[in-house]
């Protein structure tokens, strides 16, 4: 049998290096084999007391320890390995933990031996072994190791992204976004791990390998920097149209005024492009946090309809207003969304001579109503009745009336005549927003509300003092009955005759 041996000129040890990254080097080696001559799946088993990593590719030469650079790997963008130090960084540690390695090809079988470096006495360093082949039909490359534990198998296999159990979400052209397990999220390069990070929503692993990300993978193959492969992750994600992706990163947003939101949603483009996503899934609408505190009364809406309420920063708003999804569609934000409400009220209009009796003596309230209002708004043209507000609405909550400013009209639902509390109620809630243009559950139209409720209170209360004094001095007689015949004329809606219209400027109730 012949024997050769060569120095394996190693002259830094990684002393930071475990088994686990020794073993990561070995394996990683026979994926990019079985990547570059498209063969079989690497196997990874145990037999007896022995680890076996095995590909079925072109078979290990002695010249693999000499060459300091593999222009095959540099050229593919599909492997992570560009220099051969990465196997004797590995049979190194191997050495110094006392794990017996012995590999096997067509070429021959490689084992290690400390020894005495030639011309230098008194210098011992690693060596390789090189005998005669065992077998010349051998198919690839088998790397025994003996004495490692199955502990440390199992932690480098973890290091790599086909063996982790974490599920890609999405592949773009330049890597995949990878639903983040527990513990921190990890940073893979070609399914190989090269960082973790704590505060990174998802994982991702970076397949188009720029000249900067090659140039930053160092020879320990961990702990790479974020500012290499920042602008690869932040490429991945712009690249992204998954839907679950986009939700995931919208109720981030959610989190950002706060500061618990995670590291991607630093990046402004980022977040553009989180909702241009959602707002191709439809039932979004976009609004920061003071125009939902502003118009609660659309944001309730919304809500009832279904609609999923997406919160985003005041300086996101600014880069999305006027501007459309992925699929050519304008983003829903909150103008948008009031010119679609709007846009849902369809009326045909019923004329009071065409109401039932019993709605005619509802509807004969009018007068009196605009009269304990204080009169009825100069803008206010006409008080009109409607058998439809919202046809196709799937809001739970029907709209009761609404103050249409287009029209400068008060349209209430012909369901609220059937009693004159519900009318009244109503046809007061509409007269403030016509006088004061405040919408729904915001707190000025609670104060006017409340000061309207005061007058009226005011009002009973003085009529009420009257008739006891007046009882007082005389005997007790029915109040006059009030002419109705003006409720027409008060009511005046001076409408068009079509019996549709559109645009509403509130919905209430």
């Amino acid at each position: 049998m012949t024997t050769k041996t060569f120095d394996l000129n190693i002259e830094k040890i990684l002393e930071n290096w475990d088994l686990r990254h020794a073993v990561r080097e070995i394996i990683a080696n026979a994926l990019d084999e079985q990547v570059l001559t498209d063969t079989e799946s690497t196997i990874i088993e145990k037999k007896d007391e022995s680890w076996f990593i095995r590909d079925f590719g072109r078979g290990i030469r002695y010249t693999h320890l000499t060459q300091n650079e593999n222009q095959e790997k540099l050229s593919s963008t599909a492997v992570i390995g560009r220099f051969e130090i990465g196997l004797k960084d590995a049979l190194a540690t191997f050495e110094r933990h006392g794990v017996e390695v012995i590999i096997k090809s067509k070429f021959g079988t490689i084992k290690t031996l400390k020894m005495v470096k030639e011309g230098f006495g008194d210098v011992v360093t690693l060596h390789a072994v090189i005998e005669d082949p065992i077998d010349a039909e051998f198919v690839g490359t088998e790397f025994e190791l003996r004495y490692v534990s199955d502990t440390e198998i199992e932690a480098a296999k973890n290091l790599f992204l086909i063996f982790s159990s974490e599920p890609v979400l999405e592949s773009t052209r330049y890597g995949q976004i990878i639903r983040r397990q527990s513990g921190p999220g990890s940073i893979y390069m070609n399914g190989v791990k090269v960082a973790e990070e704590v505060n990174f929503l998802f994982s991702y692993n970076i397949t188009l390998l720029n000249a900067a990300i090659k140039k930053s993978i160092n020879r320990e193959r961990a702990n790479v920097g974020r500012t290499a492969y920042a602008d690869s992750v932040k490429k991945i994600l712009l690249s992204s149209k998954n839907a679950e992706i986009a939700q995931q990163l919208s109720k981030d947003l959610a989190s950002y005024q706060s500061g618990l939101a995670h590291d991607e949603l630093a990046w402004l483009d980022v977040q553009e492009h989180a909702v241009k996503i959602l707002n191709t899934q439809g039932n979004v609408v976009i609004v920061t946090a003071e125009e939902a505190l502003s118009r609660p009364d659309l944001m309730d809406d919304a809500r009832n309809c279904g609609i999923s309420i997406v919160t985003i920063p005041e300086n996101l708003r600014a880069k999305v207003a006027n501007t459309v999804d992925v699929s050519g569609n304008r983003i829903v934000d909150i103008t948008a969304y009031t010119q679609s409400y709007n846009k849902s009220f369809i009326f045909e209009f019923v004329e009071p001579e065409s109401l039932s009796e019993e709605e005619k003596d509802v509807f004969s309230i009018t007068p009196w109503i605009l009269e304990k209002f204080g009169g009825k708004p100069e803008n206010v043209k006409g008080i009109r009745i409607s058998s439809t507000m919202r046809p196709d609405t799937n809001s739970i909550k029907k709209a009761a009336g609404c103050w249409d400013q287009d029209t400068a009209s008060i349209v209430i639902s012909r369901d609220e005549l059937r009693s004159k509390s519900r009318f009244a109620s109503v046809l007061m809630h509409e007269l403030i927003h016509a006088k004061t243009g405040f919408a729904d559950v915001t707190r000025d139209f609670e104060t006017s509300l409340t000061m309207l409720i005061g007058r009226l209170c005011e009002g009973w209360i003085e009529t009420s003092a009257a008739t006891v004094k007046k009882s007082a001095i005389a005997p007790q007689s029915a109040l006059p009955d009030r002419d109705w015949t003006d409720v027409r004329r008060s009511s005046e809606h001076y409408l068009p005759t079509t019996t549709q219209h559109k645009k509403p400027w509130f919905r209430f109730w």
